[in-house]
């Protein structure tokens, strides 16, 4: 028996689009969706709230446990911003249909204005130096870009879809 894997993996910065496009593309493939940040959130609480308590290290620690689990099921999974800063979830990207959701500041500022996101506490020019410092990984992880400044979600969605069907399910 073949190990599980999912069919799209969706990595970007914080604001993209990430898990509204992951839930869409899931919905279209009739196939599961997980969020990894959700699930974390769910099972420790609010992510702002870890950060606040347990400190960045921790939540990566955590964070790195519910991607390895995430990359193992059929689904569509979506990981936090930040989730490949770690060098074993690189390894565990190779070879897995990873889309990149980029956006430009102008779309993302309204996105990212008065939300709870601990590495954003400077709004823009915090996200700016995120993107700037991850950029390089972002691209050399990804398998294909897309951009959700001026796109819908549903548009994305469809695209990514009609790829991962015509590339095959697996």
């Amino acid at each position: 028996m073949t190990a599980q894997k999912p069919f799209l993996v969706v990595i970007g910065p914080p604001g993209a689009g990430k898990s509204v496009l992951g839930k869409l593309v899931a919905k279209l493939l009739r196939v599961p969706f997980v969020d990894t940040d959700r699930r974390i959130a769910a099972r420790y609480g609010p992510i702002a709230m870890i950060f606040a308590e347990r400190g960045e290290e921790w939540f990566r620690a955590v964070e790195r446990q519910e991607v390895a689990k995430a990359l193992t099921e059929s689904a569509v999974v979506a990981l936090g911003g930040g989730a490949v800063l770690n060098m074993e979830t690189q390894a565990d990207l190779r070879g897995l249909r990873v889309v990149l959701v980029t956006v430009s500041p102008d779309a993302v500022n309204h996105r990212i204005t008065g939300t709870s996101r601990p590495l954003l506490r400077d709004g823009l020019d915090s996200w700016k130096r995120i993107v700037e410092e991850r950029r390089e990984l972002y691209d050399r992880l990804a398998t294909r870009t897309v951009d959700s400044s001026t796109r819908t979600a549903t548009s994305l969605a469809h695209e990514l879809a009609e790829w991962i069907q015509k590339e095959g399910m697996t």
